[in-house]
């Protein structure tokens, strides 16, 4: 059953939050931008489209985790959490889970409202009983959770290793702030994507279709729709990066020609080559990976990994 939750939807023609972020960032040098701002509805639609590339192996390789390791879920977690799933999306790892550890409540938390809701309506018709309570807002913002939860203790479901996108110190800051909320006895089911072959990482992030590379070039479209720019999206280019020094795969948007474009009413230029970096893909080693949790709170408890060693999910407690 689909309930409604009282957070605010972000319904506004401009958001002030994107117009900030995007407008400082390409006042950096060099430009970045975060990567929250990719998932309008269309780059939510793309990002769905990259799961499933044979070039991307995160997906697959987490999914086939959640249908193996079930019953070990259920014998971690146990019966009538709350599961509160940060970033949610199209929610599609999620039954998996849901099926294997019988909550009392989800709680299905995305930025895009409208993809969010699709989502959780088709996941409440395939669990009549369930009550699905989403919430649209910015996990890495302040939140509340809904009163339908009050009471429950709380299983926090943080797939896809979207914890890489983040610098190390705000991936901290990040666990804390999801310790903070989920609150006392509380557990976190978390993917985190293993370092591994240059050439295969390269490829998840460029695939042959050119679907990542529709993804990163939608945020120009973005901009241009919603901030009144004027940035010719022939002019850029998708690269993806592996950088060995920060154990990360970096996506930039290239200028391949000088530019002079206007975003909000402000003027930019670019030379050609310079580009915009709009995101990282951090990759963990296991010592690296605990340490992580380590500092954000969260003692590691089980960890789940494939037989290639790619991907791996790892259940921790709130100390």
């Amino acid at each position: 059953m689909l309930l409604t939750d009282e957070a605010p939807a972000l319904t506004r023609a401009i958001d002030p939050a994107f117009r900030r972020d995007i407008l400082d960032g390409l006042s950096r040098s060099p430009k970045a931008t975060p990567p929250i701002w990719f998932y309008d509805q269309r780059g939510s639609e793309l990002f769905e489209a990259i799961t499933n590339l044979p070039e991307y192996y995160p997906t697959r390789t987490e999914t086939a985790l959640l249908k193996t390791h079930g019953a070990d879920f259920a014998a971690a977690v146990g019966k009538g959490r709350a599961v509160v799933e940060f970033g949610a999306g199209s929610a599609r790892k999620t039954p998996h889970l849901l099926r294997a550890i019988a909550p009392a409540a989800y709680v299905p938390i995305d930025i895009s409202g409208a993809f969010l809701q699709a989502s959780s309506a088709e996941l409440a018709r395939g669990f009549p009983g369930l009550p699905v309570v989403p919430v649209v807002g910015d996990f890495n913002g302040p939140l509340d959770l809904p009163k339908a939860v009050d009471g429950l203790p709380r299983l926090g479901f943080f797939p896809g290793s979207t914890i890489g996108n983040m610098e190390p110190g705000a991936a901290v800051d990040l666990l804390r702030a999801m310790r903070r909320l989920l609150g006392r006895d509380a557990m976190l089911l978390i993917g985190m994507d293993r370092i591994k072959d240059r050439d295969r990482l390269v490829a998840a992030y460029d695939d042959a279709a050119g679907v990542t590379a529709a993804f990163n070039l939608n945020l120009i479209a973005r901009i241009n729709r919603e901030l009144e720019g004027d940035l010719p999206i022939d002019g850029f280019a998708h690269r993806a990066i592996w950088n060995d020094d920060k154990a990360r795969i970096e996506m930039h948007l290239e200028a391949v020609r000088p530019l002079h474009f206007h975003v909000a009413g402000q003027c930019f230029r670019m030379a050609a080559g310079e580009t915009i970096h709009t995101e990282s893909s951090h990759k963990y080693g296991a010592r690296d990976e605990r340490l992580l949790l380590r500092a954000g709170g969260w003692e590691p408890v089980g960890e789940w990994t494939d037989a290639e060693g790619l991907f791996s999910l790892v259940l921790a407690e709130a100390r």
